[in-house]
């Protein structure tokens, strides 16, 4: 049957956690982009391994205390940025190392942790997402849809133009810290799907992809919110019928969409220059008749 996939319960549960995906790793990822931190996600995903650790640890949810360990992560980094005048790929790195190695020993120090329970949140796993991991992510989509949207507009000056914002008036080092913050809850909402190794190329792919034939930044977001949940339901489609990871072929899906794109943006640019050139020259055209109108009149 072609939607024997919306059967088992599992898949339903996997659907919806893939549609939230799609739609807020892209939302927040084109202000990273803009932000030159395309990497944060994977900083952010590698201490989320520690809240992971720590659930399984104290026998509570993973997601919501990977959750709060990523944003605890999140503002130590920005802190660090601001008054440590260290940067930003320094305490990326700080994250990656450290996050990493406290999941893993936390993990291995919990009695109901074992190595599959690692894989399963570092490359994403279908079968594992569970109806309290569905109702988790959920609120925290509703979260990060809420800011990236609502605040569209005082995150697009900050990510542009600090000095240019702050003069605006806006409160720069809030909204920085809002923008990590919702980056680590993106991180946490997509790590059931995709797996905390390959979430900040679903954060970025798409909207690199969505650059390659917009100008705008609205249409660019929207874009690549389209973008990301269409090879989000795909891959998470492919995965069940094939038996591959669900992670890794959403993120493949999302470098073909790239390629393809970025092979289209080629011709298309090619047609607005010479559409730019033909109205140049009409332009040109027309300025010497206007002033033989004006001599006709003068006589």
């Amino acid at each position: 049957m072609l939607l024997e996939f919306l059967n088992p319960p599992f898949m339903q549960r996997a659907l919806i956690a893939a549609v939230l995906v799609g739609i807020t790793a892209p939302a927040i990822g084109i202000f990273l982009v803009q932000r030159r931190q395309a990497l944060m996600g994977d900083g952010i995903g590698h201490i989320a391994m520690t809240g992971v650790g720590l659930g399984f640890l104290l026998s509570t949810s993973p997601v919501w205390m990977a959750t709060a360990v990523a944003v605890a992560g999140a503002v130590v980094m920005e802190l660090i940025r601001w008054y440590g005048h260290t940067r930003g790929d320094l305490a990326l790195a700080m994250l990656f190392y450290g996050g990493m190695a406290g999941g893993v020993m936390l993990i291995n120090l919990s009695d109901s942790g074992s190595n599959a329970n690692l894989t399963s949140y570092l490359f994403g796993s279908l079968a594992t997402v569970s109806e309290s991991d569905v109702v988790a992510i959920c609120v925290l989509a509703a979260f990060v849809v809420l800011v990236t949207v609502g605040l569209r507009r005082q995150l697009f000056a900050v990510s542009q133009d600090e000095e240019f914002a702050r003069v605006s008036g806006l409160p720069v080092r809030f909204l920085n810290l809002l923008v990590a913050v919702v980056a680590a809850v993106t991180v946490t909402v997509a790590m059931r799907v995709v797996g905390l190794l390959l979430v900040s190329a679903l954060m970025v792919v798409p909207v690199a992809a969505a650059q390659q034939i917009t100008k705008s930044f609205k249409v660019t977001f929207v874009l690549s919110v389209v973008i990301g949940t269409a090879v989000t339901l795909t891959g998470t489609v492919t995965s069940y019928y094939q038996d591959v990871p669900p992670g890794a072929t959403i993120v493949l899906l999302a470098i073909a969409v790239f390629v393809a794109l970025t092979a289209l943006a080629a011709p298309l640019a090619r047609r607005r220059a010479r559409a730019s050139e033909t109205k140049g020259a009409e332009c040109t055209l027309e300025v010497p008749k206007a002033r033989r109108d004006r001599d006709d009149v003068r006589v």
